[in-house]
């Protein structure tokens, strides 16, 4: 699938800082250690609505991670899915009164224009789970074989789930105990209650086709992918296992990316999927989680429409530590206008040279993406502006910076890009 056009990202002189990212699955903040192509997977949205500044804080979040990796002399393979066949499109287009292809279509285009506005770098794999029907077929196979999944009996719709005590180590990535594992299985789209299942915790792999929803041939009957096993196959198929950084909202830490890595260990007899799971916190309004049934989104492409800088909507996300659940208001956008306009004069007018700052910077987001301490850095170098010339160069280096690490264009773009 196609996915949007890569922004500039200037080369940063200076030696690289290793990252250090908080794992969830261990608990604290331990060193990223890479080959030469470091793999990263993010679970991508699913285009019922348009992008909310939910979503836009989690992928500008795995950006900083893409940038400080390439910054750090490493080629990243970033794979991201799209759940293009999925329940709450066939709602949500239902209650429209469209076609679910053209509503996905329509909100696929409209997440690409907000990350394209974002500067966001691309995926290498922009893969939609229509797309991987197959590898979602074979890799369901692999786990009928090998004991991992069964199928109901008994049943109207003969639908395949996968055993949660298929391998050993389920539970290690959200280290959730079982209550908390029910709730969240039952509120994220779990069917604790289905009968016929061995364990309420099954997850569903393959849903058996239904009159009216769509459906593809499989050698174990017709039917559609469960959420969890798409992004399972895409990524275990693009990266291998294990991989470097798997990645999404902390909503997801379980059932979702639990089952995901619980599948491709299965399949691939491993104690590990990825080797960090890395999770972004949840965006509020005004004090309030930002959530559909509330009706308090604030869409990205409803900003830019009223002339809000997407640099600015970036700094306003930046402002906050990703780990955290935080705040957006009209006063935490207003904020970052106006840290950007700072940060555009100071370019323009430097008044302190660039080099150490440029260290700071790099120390700070290599240190779990600390991005609330690189403002602050940005900010101290800002503050000396006007005060004392020194050479421009300080303040294209710092402009190069800004954008290749932060992605926040602050204007004097340079030509030299990573390819």
């Amino acid at each position: 699938m196609r996915s949007w056009p890569t922004p500039e990202v200037p080369a940063i002189p200076g030696a690289p800082v290793p990252l250090k990212l908080y794992d969830t699955a261990r608990a604290g903040v331990h060193l990223v250690t890479p080959g030469p192509v470091a793999g990263l997977y993010v679970c991508g949205i699913t285009p019922y609505d348009a992008t909310h500044l939910g979503h836009a804080a989690t992928y500008v979040a795995f950006d900083i991670i893409h940038r400080v990796l390439l910054a750090n002399g490493h080629d990243v393979h970033y794979v991201q899915n799209i759940t293009d066949v999925d329940d709450p499109l066939f709602e949500r287009a239902e209650r429209d009164g469209v076609d679910w292809r053209e509503l996905g279509d329509s909100q696929i285009e409209l997440f690409r224009s907000d990350m394209d506005n974002l500067d966001v770098i691309p995926p290498r794999d922009y893969i939609g789970a229509i797309e991987a029907v197959p590898e979602v077929i074979e890799m369901v196979s692999q786990l009928l074989a090998n004991g991992s999944a069964y199928q109901l009996e008994g049943d109207d719709y003969a639908d395949i789930y996968f055993r949660r005590d298929a391998t050993k180590q389920f539970g290690y990535e959200s280290n959730y105990d079982e209550a908390t594992m029910s709730t969240f299985f039952a509120e994220r789209g779990g069917d604790p209650d289905r009968p016929g299942k061995r364990d309420p915790l099954d997850a569903l792999l393959w849903r058996a086709a239904r009159p009216g929803e769509p459906s593809w041939e499989a050698p174990f009957g017709a039917g559609r992918p469960g959420w969890h096993i798409e992004c399972s196959a895409i990524a275990r198929n693009r990266l291998g296992v294990p991989f470097d950084i798997q990645g999404g909202g902390s909503d997801l830490i379980f059932p979702h990316h639990e089952f995901s890595a619980a599948h491709a260990e299965a399949a691939a007899d491993a104690p590990r999927m990825a080797l960090h799971y890395v999770h972004t916190g949840m965006i509020s309004l005004d004090g309030t989680k930002m959530s559909k049934s509330l009706g308090n989104l604030v869409f990205v492409s409803k900003l830019t429409a009223a002339g809000h800088d997407p640099a600015a909507i970036r700094l306003g996300i930046l402002a906050s530590h990703y780990r955290q659940d935080r705040p957006w208001s009209d006063q935490v956008l207003a904020e970052a206008e106006h840290r950007l306009s700072r940060w555009r004069e100071a370019v323009a007018n430097p008044g302190a040279p660039a080099a150490p700052a440029v260290v700071e910077l790099r120390e700070a987001l290599a240190n779990d993406i600390d991005t609330p301490t690189a403002l602050a850095v940005v900010d101290r170098w800002a503050a000396r502006s006007g005060h004392e010339r020194v050479d421009t160069a300080d303040g294209q280096l710092m402009a190069d910076a800004v954008r290749g690490l932060l992605g926040v264009n602050v204007g004097m773009p340079n030509e030299t890009t990573w390819g």
